[in-house]
């Protein structure tokens, strides 16, 4: 192929519709617009929700509670895949286990504002592990498995 032989597919491109140039054209008078009212003329169609000068839906319901923006956002870890990376080898026993270390072992991407331990699943390793906020069943399965949880900055919730 080259590329003078080049060329859009069979019927990719028609000519042009010219409008208002006639009854034997089949697009003359109104132009394929039918006759008078808001859809005939410039400026088009009302949006969908527009319900004839009636007080619409969305305004006819009332509005309730808002979004706290101030609100923080918390990353959840649970045990279960606190003992797979563990399992895995991709979180040593021996070390603190922190945000940076279960970011290296991939449980969590970004930390956002921490993160909070709960307790599903279980552990059999002893970990020492250091969180913003912490279940209170997962702090004890943790500390029945020989372990430790700091909270850093919150408190443990008194259940889940």
């Amino acid at each position: 192929m080259k590329l003078n032989e080049l060329r859009d597919n069979p019927g990719a491109r028609g000519p042009r519709k010219r409008l208002g140039r006639g009854i034997g054209s089949g697009l003359g008078k109104t132009s394929g617009k039918g006759h008078k009212g808001a859809k005939a003329r410039a400026g088009g169609v009302k949006p969908p929700y527009f319900e004839g000068g009636q007080m619409p839906l969305y305004r006819r319901l009332p509005k309730r509670g808002f979004t706290n923006i101030f609100r923080p956002d918390y990353v959840v870890v649970n045990l279960d895949r606190l003992q797979q990376a563990v399992d895995a080898g991709r979180i040593d026993a021996a070390q603190l286990v922190d945000a940076a270390a279960m970011m290296a072992a991939g449980l969590v991407s970004d930390p956002k504002d921490g993160i909070r331990l709960l307790g599903r699943g279980s552990l059999t390793t002893g970990l020492t592990i250091e969180v913003v906020g912490a279940s209170a069943s997962a702090v004890q399965a943790v500390e029945k498995a020989g372990g430790k949880v700091n909270v850093i900055g919150g408190a443990v919730a008194a259940s889940e």
